[in-house]
């Protein structure tokens, strides 16, 4: 059963407010037309290396925060992306997958960062994000995604996954 991408999220550089669209074009090799990677201006820009093109989190991992910690995450205060639902991002790191129109592959997972604690003034969304902070993505083609998107995958590249570092 295919996923949903539920928001879309990006900031012009790092430390900006993030805003929600309801659609952006993802650019091969970038990220987010707009987005402060797809710019090279986002806070872990400075350091090379893969899979700065998007960050992705699960709806679910959202709300398993705020009932398991009582945390509540605003309106992209999590500072990723594309918040999806009924995806395990945990499964597609060294997957290709798509959401909508294109093409991606997950390449590490994401940790969550003391800036959250900054941004959402809670001590404890630090710990309510370990293990279900997301995922960074790689871009490979260039296109056009839009809310409501099916995020789909092959079960089979998961079983059969390249093996990643983190």
């Amino acid at each position: 059963m295919p996923g949903r991408l539920v928001a879309i999220y990006l900031a012009p550089a790092a430390g900006a407010p993030v805003r929600r669209l309801s659609e952006a074009e993802a650019l091969a090799g970038l990220g987010l037309d707009g987005d402060r990677y797809a710019a090279s201006e986002g806070s872990f820009s400075r350091w090379p290396g893969p899979a700065r093109d998007v960050t992705l989190i699960a709806a679910e991992a959202l709300a398993d925060a705020e009932r398991e910690f009582g945390v509540a995450v605003a309106e992209g205060q999590h500072r990723r992306n594309l918040v999806v639902e009924g995806v395990p991002l945990d499964d597609l790191r060294g997957v290709p997958f798509r959401i909508g129109e294109v093409a991606f592959e997950g390449v590490r997972l994401c940790a969550p960062c003391k800036y959250l604690v900054r941004v959402t003034g809670q001590d404890r969304i630090f710990d309510a994000l370990v293990r279900r902070g997301g995922l960074r993505a790689a871009v490979l083609e260039t296109g056009v995604l839009r809310e409501g998107d099916a995020v789909t995958w092959d079960p089979a590249d998961v079983a059969r996954r390249r093996s990643l570092p983190g």
